[in-house]
């Protein structure tokens, strides 16, 4: 049985890649520039589970980002050195009209750590480890920028582990090139300030320009209150905004994020409801990815907002949002309920603008991390933005 799988995975890896050096119409188009009125459903494109490419198990993509230029998309992977290299993946993804027809790898980075040295495996070093989760290309300067989560748990001995989120610019080839300066208050603390555990830069965005990036976080400061409950909509996650020129915050904004749609079985089980990717679609408007996960229920629950920020308040010097009457957060109208689809929908973690189609309509695709877990999927969906 293990030969047979063997023999079954290399052939989907060699589907995969050969799909890619089939002939295809490219699209062309002049991109519609209406506006963002509502988003029609392409298309799917499952990954096989656990393939295996230049030696690592391919899952866990956190985050997905195109490339015009070269027509190409860069995937990260969450994995914290656990089935590889901390990594990103380079793809051809061939899609049109009517869907995607073919993934095609073509390349695998590992990402190095400031001392030019790969990641160690979380299960040897887990305060040296990355988890990291977002990724963005910025051809102005030809780096990469990726951003990760922080770590605040006790460890079985009971002893407290305390790890600070990044956001790292890096080199083609994946070393170190420097950081952005991150503000006090998303420095993990040992105490309950600060951001949470594992509930940080999910998501990055750069403007068209890319003289800023934002950064979303996914889940609410412990000053700005509890995190989404069943029922309510309350919590407020923040989104910073950088200067990438001198790596430093220039601004903070809320954005409230929904309630929890389900209760969890057990009632009490965990559940969680946080952004976890944007996408700057121009004049400080976003697409935001909220994602939504409850024990019990097998699927995900993602919905996508249009939001914007032109009128919201700067609060980098607020401690906290709580009680504040005065202070404008982003406004948000909902563009798509993926329970609206009729399908299974997984972990949805990265979204990016694709090309333009021929009717002049940009491509939007979103991918999910699966975990490498059996019962999850390595999932794109593709979407044709409406004006």
């Amino acid at each position: 049985m293990k030969t047979l799988n063997s023999f079954l995975t290399a052939c989907a890896t060699l589907i995969i890649i050969l799909s890619g050096c089939s002939s295809s119409k490219k699209i062309s188009g002049k991109r519609n520039e209406n506006g963002i009125g509502s988003l029609r459903f392409l298309g799917e494109y499952v990954l096989p589970h656990k393939l295996q490419f230049e030696n690592t198990t391919v899952g866990g993509l956190s985050g997905i980002d195109y490339d015009k230029k070269k027509d190409e998309y860069y995937m990260i992977c969450d994995d914290p050195s656990a089935n590889g290299p901390a990594r990103f993946y380079t793809a051809k993804i061939s899609l049109n009209e009517k869907g995607i027809d073919s993934i095609s790898l073509l390349d695998m980075t590992p990402l190095l750590n400031t001392a030019g040295l790969p990641y160690p495996d979380i299960r040897e070093d887990r305060t040296h480890s990355l988890d990291a989760e977002a990724l963005r290309y910025n051809p102005a300067a030809d780096e990469f920028v990726y951003g990760s989560e922080g770590q605040r748990f006790k460890n079985p001995e009971g002893k407290l582990v305390i790890q600070n989120p990044t956001i790292y610019a890096v080199h083609r080839d994946g070393s170190f090139k420097d950081s952005f300066e991150l503000p006090q208050n998303m420095y993990i603390r040992s105490s309950e300030n600060g951001p949470r555990h594992n509930s940080v830069f999910e998501g990055l965005t750069f403007t068209e320009d890319y003289r800023y990036l934002y950064a979303s976080v996914e889940e609410p400061l412990y000053e700005d209150g509890p995190r989404a409950g069943t029922g309510d909509s309350s919590a407020v996650i923040r989104i910073l905004k950088f200067d990438t020129k001198t790596r430093r915050q220039v601004a903070q904004y809320g954005y409230k994020i929904d309630a929890v749609p389900y209760v969890p079985e057990p009632p009490g089980a965990f559940k969680i409801n946080g952004v976890s990717d944007m996408l700057y679609a121009g004049a400080a408007k976003f697409i935001v990815t909220e994602r939504a996960y409850i024990t019990g229920r097998r699927p995900s629950y993602i919905r996508v907002y249009l939001a914007d920020a032109s009128a919201a308040t700067d609060i980098s010097s607020v401690n906290s949002v709580t009680g504040q009457s005065t202070i404008k957060l982003l406004t948000k109208k909902l563009l798509l309920n993926m329970e609206s689809l009729g399908r299974f929908i997984d972990n949805i973690e990265g979204i990016t603008f694709g090309p333009v189609l021929s009717n002049g309509h940009q491509t939007l695709l979103f991918v999910a991390d699966d975990n490498f877990a059996d019962i999850q999927r390595s999932q794109f969906l593709l979407f044709e933005i409406l004006p």
